[in-house]
């Protein structure tokens, strides 16, 4: 009886296992189109589209956070403000 019940729930936990595993590149996707905004906002409108497109992609948003893990951000931020005043002060 209890190998029976230890089956059971081996293969729930699979099952479980399985649809998570699927449903992650949907929730990823999800995630980058809510934060799009900020990334648009941050680097501007090209730039910020263009990264957000690339981090929706599954596999190409991954390979492309890994390399930017070593070599730093691929689309810089867009110059704020405060840092343009300070370049002006100095010149």
């Amino acid at each position: 009886m209890a190998g029976i019940l230890i089956r059971i729930v081996r293969a729930g936990g699979y099952r479980i296992a399985m649809k998570a595993v699927r449903s992650v590149p949907v929730v990823g996707a999800a995630v980058v189109i809510g934060l799009a905004g900020y990334e648009i906002k941050k680097k501007g409108i090209i730039k910020g589209l263009v990264n957000a497109t690339l981090d929706a992609i599954p596999m190409i948003g991954m390979a492309k956070n890994t390399i930017e893990l070593f070599t730093g951000d691929w689309f810089p931020d867009k110059k704020r403000d405060d840092e343009i005043n300070e370049i002006n002060k100095k010149s």
